[in-house]
């Protein structure tokens, strides 16, 4: 308790001067205030920008590794064992060869594609959490209900072969199955024995596994006639995506580190003048019997709240200019990692300052001139 009353009394001190000393603490504050709106304004925009182009790259699409196999290849479901411990996939499923369905409504209607799904998570396949996977509804995206002739989203699909599904409801078509377009899916109970496949689809958790998880989904095929089986990735894109997000992040972080060792410079150089105005006081605290800790300690708390208040209103008002702009805005944790290093970086550069106030002798700063 000692101890966390000792360093309030110390930072209420701290307060005082600041506020003692209007110019030195308006001159600091306005040099973080500064640095944090500048570090905003120009590799925040980039980084919002970085993040934005990364999000509309960064979709499944581009994490999705699709496997299309002929009726004779030999691929089956027995492959969803062989990838379900395989660490960095995020989803994987397998359909069926597509079978003509048409409106069980009438006869005559236009054949749309449907296939048997298996996999452990229908919302990748754009269905609720909640979906029937009983092999007895199917689900159709806008296209194939237009398709089908069925006017709302509840109907039924006959197959050639007489069999036939309900249609339970309307999806959206994941980007990652666009291929499968027009879209009726059937999702199906775990399959007790194999059964024959025409595409399976592997989604890696982030967009640098797709070239290593390409490598292993190949491996665990085992197919009887490779020849029949396509491999498609969108290696290059996850590949683009890392190169964007390398090349902004880097310009910026330079133009940030820019910013930053320039404040800190200006900072350095603006306590060492403050310091040197305030000798007198500090040789008469040390002939008092302050430490030269609490002299340290009295510089750095001092520019520590006084950056930490012009690092919020820094970062407020670049926020708010971004905003009027509709320039795109950092995240939060970047804005508060923004103002929390100017403070860390202003108040580092008090610590030499303070130093010097500390190191000096008594009576030689008490002398009258």
């Amino acid at each position: 308790m000692n101890g966390v009353r000792g360093l309030l009394a110390v930072a209420r001190e701290a307060l005082a001067s600041a506020l003692a000393q209007p110019v030195g603490s308006a001159i600091a504050f306005v040099v973080v205030a500064g640095m944090c709106a500048a570090v905003l304004l120009t590799s925040g925009r980039t980084v919002a920008a970085e993040q934005q182009v990364v999000a509309s790259i960064d979709s499944a699409g581009t994490r999705a590794i699709v496997v299309r196999a002929e009726a004779d290849a030999g691929l089956d479901t027995s492959v969803l064992d062989r990838l379900a411990d395989v660490e960095g996939i995020q989803w994987v499923g397998a359909f069926s060869l597509a079978e003509d369905a048409r409106n069980a409504a009438f006869t005559g209607g236009t054949p749309v594609p449907l296939r048997r799904a298996w996999s452990e998570d229908w919302r990748h396949l754009g269905l609720p959490s909640g979906a029937p996977g009983d092999g007895a509804v199917a689900f159709a995206s806008a296209t194939a209900l237009d398709r089908l002739g069925i006017g709302g989203v509840v109907g039924a699909v006959a197959l050639d072969d007489g069999s036939g599904y309900a249609v339970g409801g309307r999806v959206e078509t994941p980007e990652h199955l666009a291929f499968l377009e027009p879209l009726v899916v059937a999702p199906q109970p775990r399959a007790r024995q194999p059964v024959a496949v025409g595409a399976l689809v592997v989604i890696a958790t982030r967009p640098e596994l797709v070239a290593p998880l390409t490598d292993v989904v190949r491996s665990v095929l085992d197919v009887s006639d490779p020849s029949r089986v396509e491999l498609r990735t969108s290696e290059a894109l996850a590949s683009l995506r890392g190169l964007v997000e390398g090349q902004l992040g880097a310009f910026g972080r330079t133009l940030t580190l820019g910013i930053l060792a320039v404040s800190a410079l200006l900072v350095g150089v603006l306590q060492f003048g403050v310091v040197t105005l305030r000798r007198k006081d500090f040789g008469r605290r040390r002939a008092l019997g302050a430490s030269q800790r609490l002299i340290v300690a009295l510089v750095t708390i001092q520019t520590a709240i006084v950056a930490a208040a012009g690092a919020a209103v820094g970062s407020a008002l670049a926020v708010g200019i971004l905003a009027a702009t509709d320039d795109p805005l950092p995240g939060a944790r970047y804005v508060a990692g923004v103002g929390a290093l100017a403070v860390l970086v202003a108040t580092l550069a008090a610590v030499l300052p303070a130093l010097s106030a500390a190191r000096r002798e008594p009576i030689t700063e008490l002398r009258v001139p």
